[in-house]
């Protein structure tokens, strides 16, 4: 039988069910109490299905260190999938604890397709970026809603066009590892 292997690294106090919680927080609700900043995390190269990390990448040292450690553990067509609050967004800016923000074309960089890949090349780690979505589950009100609709169909654009407008919170990237 073939067990399937999911983390919730950063899982803080919101452990996802059927998953293995990482967290550097003795008191969080995590299986496994480990210092994200600190490599090798303590799992096997490519013996991880699928990878949440949710609201926590934005608060480590080093995102590309820790994408490359994500590429190492999860499996040939794995999935990760990363919550990070959107640079536009005052929420992102409030937090003294958040380091880094991200862009639609922030995991660009990881993606052997995208033209930012091949023009700095800065890992080995590949991933397809295969969809982008904002508000994924937050629900705001009218306004936000539907730009929340028009970013997920275009996401360039809403960046590029609207979002100094009316800046949503929160985007998540589905990657696959290639």
């Amino acid at each position: 039988m073939d067990h399937k292997i999911s983390l919730d690294l950063g899982c803080g106090n919101k452990k996802r069910p059927n998953t293995v919680g990482v967290d550097f927080n003795e008191r969080s609700a995590a299986d496994i109490v480990h210092n994200l900043n600190i490599s090798p995390y303590p799992f096997g190269d490519c013996s991880v299905d699928k990878i949440y990390i949710d609201n926590t990448l934005e608060h480590l040292d080093e995102p590309l260190k820790v994408m490359e450690e994500l590429y190492r553990i999860v499996k040939p067509q794995g999935i990760v999938k990363v919550i990070v609050p959107y640079f536009r967004s005052p929420a992102a800016f409030i937090d003294p604890t958040h380091k880094h923000f991200f862009t639609v074309e922030s995991f660009a960089y990881y993606d052997s397709d995208h033209f930012i890949c091949q023009h700095y090349d800065y890992t080995l780690a590949r991933f397809k970026v295969e969809k982008i979505i904002f508000h994924e589950n937050i629900q705001s009100g009218l306004i936000k809603n539907i730009m929340a609709w028009f970013a997920n169909k275009w996401p360039l654009k809403y960046e590029i066009y609207l979002s100094q407008i009316i800046p949503l919170d929160e985007v998540t990237f589905y990657l696959r590892r290639v």
